[in-house]
């Protein structure tokens, strides 16, 4: 059975005409592409690519995040900043509701912020750890109050990254075993109908949204497709509408590109500012010993990675801190170099110099890698590891896992030795980098932090500076000399800036007005034409 078939079977009408103009009327469902299956549908959470890609049309945040990463309102219509940066006061949209019909009030941001996203968020630990408390004077109005300026808060307290949840739903449960984890409630444009697992997400446009006219779309559909020739088969029959993050694989992104009916974007990216990494579990032999990490780094060809794997996509990366910040002064290159000319030559004097002689059959050592479950590029990655590492003496095993049993393996369990993975880096560093290197990020069970068991006290106190520093050129000053010490002490090879394509169908409207939050934004604007 296709896909349109099973739509029609649920009632589902596909690509429903609209007019161009998409403030005037609304219609049609957009089919999009999650690769891979989210493992749950709960953004409060986790920040696992694939919740958020569906989840952000169900929840929202205070602000969101517009062209050249302005603040706009969302669940906010205004809000002022004290003059010593230290009370922030919310007023909130007037006649929200939540999708169950319950009304939104500032008792929901105060709760969302102090007892779910501050205990169990991922990057919500620490970035609002600042605030101290949340007043509501009335139902419409939030008062934060925060123990020290954080010029870098506002634009985290989107819905993408803050999801304001219900707090009649919520009060009195665990969160981590809150059943919206499998059925949302959210205030956003679209409400979840249906989650049929392993197959597709259903989600209804919100009649009673509290932006008037909007969305546009009738429904939502996120299509989960294993296959990666599949997907591509998808979007070219027209099944599919919408893919991000690499659902369609960078080898036929040009080749689609080429039909009439095809638009690609590589916008919408810039919030999260992604890179690709390959991360050591430094608690444990071998990579407890600096010299190994360093010769791992030193093995591994970056430009060969982009130009053969991702096709193109990406520009080497130098340590945790992107180069797109080099206009804020915060990025540097002045750090360790792993891509010289004698990187090999290198890497094989630091094996030996570590204690790991080639035996006689020319092997160091035996170590497992695990593959990260997100597409095929993960998998040709770590055939490539498993060869280079190869030429200087290191066997490699490849693990490969579903998405819930990777996660756990790496930031509960801790029970790997080296993985690929890739991690947001978010507009500041605050947001997506400290929160991946700081001693205090080491939390067994919260995903997407620190699972490399890594602790310097040096570095931590560059954070720790780096954070409420408002002098710019000492801020950028702390900055270059975190990346230095982090690159030179590699608890991470970084591997690649990485670029992602956006392969969508032309009669899809509005696609690059989403910002810099893209797949992330809520889609309340989008609509099909026909």
């Amino acid at each position: 059975m296709s896909f349109k078939t099973m739509l029609a079977a649920l009632g589902v009408a596909v690509g429903l005409a609209v007019t161009p103009v998409a403030a005037q009327e609304s219609g049609g469902t957009m089919v999009m592409l999650v690769q891979p299956k989210p493992p749950n549908l709960a953004p409060y959470l986790s920040t696992s690519g694939p919740i958020g890609q569906i989840t952000s049309k169900i929840y929202e945040g205070l602000i969101t995040v517009g062209e050249d990463y302005a603040i706009e309102p969302s669940l906010a219509k205004s809000w002022e900043v004290s003059d010593d940066g230290l009370t922030i006061t919310f007023h909130l949209q007037d006649g929200v509701t939540w999708h169950d019909g319950e009304p939104f009030t500032s008792a929901d941001v105060q709760y969302s912020i102090m007892d779910v996203l501050r205990e169990v968020h991922p990057r919500g630990a620490l970035t609002l750890s600042v605030v101290d408390s949340v007043d509501t004077p009335d139902d419409m109005t939030a008062v934060l109050h925060l123990s020290e300026p954080a010029p870098y808060l506002m634009v985290a307290l989107n819905g993408y990254e803050s999801p304001i949840v219900a707090r009649h739903l919520f009060e009195g449960t665990d969160p981590r075993q809150n059943e919206t984890a499998n059925k949302p409630v959210g205030t956003g444009p679209f409400k979840f109908v249906e989650w049929k697992k392993g197959q597709y997400v259903r989600l209804d446009k919100n009649e009673d949204y509290w932006q008037e006219g909007k969305p546009y779309l009738d429904r939502i559909v996120a299509r989960f497709i294993s296959d990666a020739a599949t997907r591509t088969a998808a979007m070219e029959s027209e099944e599919v509408h919408y893919g991000a993050f690499g659902a369609i694989p960078n080898f036929d992104v040009e080749r689609l590109a080429e039909l009439p009916y095809i638009e690609t974007t590589t916008k919408g990216y810039g919030y999260i500012a992604p890179l690709m990494q390959i991360q050591f579990n430094t608690a444990n032999k071998p990579f407890d010993d600096k010299r190994v990490r360093q010769a791992v780094s030193y093995a591994l060809d970056r430009q060969f990675v982009i130009d053969n794997i991702w096709f193109g996509f990406g520009k080497p990366a130098t340590g945790p801190i992107a180069s797109l910040f080099e206009a804020t002064d915060l990025y540097s290159d002045d750090v360790m170099d792993y891509g010289v000319e004698d990187r090999v030559e290198r890497a094989e004097a630091l094996l030996d110099e570590a204690g790991y002689p080639r035996g006689d059959d020319g092997v160091r050592f035996r170590v497992t890698h695990d593959i990260m479950p997100y597409n095929e590029e993960f998998v040709r990655l770590g055939e490539y590891v498993k060869q280079a590492l190869g030429e200087v003496g290191i066997e490699v095993e490849l693990r490969h896992e579903d998405v819930p049993t990777w996660l756990k393996r790496l930031y509960t369990d801790y029970d790997y030795e080296f993985s690929s993975n890739y991690l947001y880096t978010l507009p500041d560093p605050v947001l997506g980098v400290h929160r991946q290197f700081h001693s205090d990020q080491i939390r067994p069970g919260t995903v997407f932090v620190n699972a490399m068991n890594w602790s310097s006290p040096e570095t931590d106190e560059l954070m720790d500076k780096a954070r409420t520093e408002i002098d710019p050129a000492k801020r950028a000053a702390l900055y270059a000399e975190f990346q230095k010490k982090v690159v030179e002490a590699a608890p991470i090879a970084f591997m690649h800036e990485m670029e992602f394509a956006t392969v969508y169908n032309a009669s899809l409207k509005n696609v690059e007005s989403n910002g810099p939050l893209g797949v992330y934004s809520n889609f309340a604007d989008l609509w099909l034409e026909q």
